[in-house]
């Protein structure tokens, strides 16, 4: 089995497209911060 690393970069929200397909109050995922890092197989 494969083990995959996943370090969080950075976070971002495009605001132009947030505001065309998202809802009120949307912001950058508040689960992920930059440094995290996930493991997946």
């Amino acid at each position: 089995m494969t083990v995959v690393k996943i370090t969080v970069l950075e976070t971002s929200l495009d605001k132009e497209l947030a505001a065309e397909y998202g809802i009120d109050g949307l912001t950058a995922c508040p689960m992920m911060k930059a440094g995290d890092v996930f493991y997946a197989d």
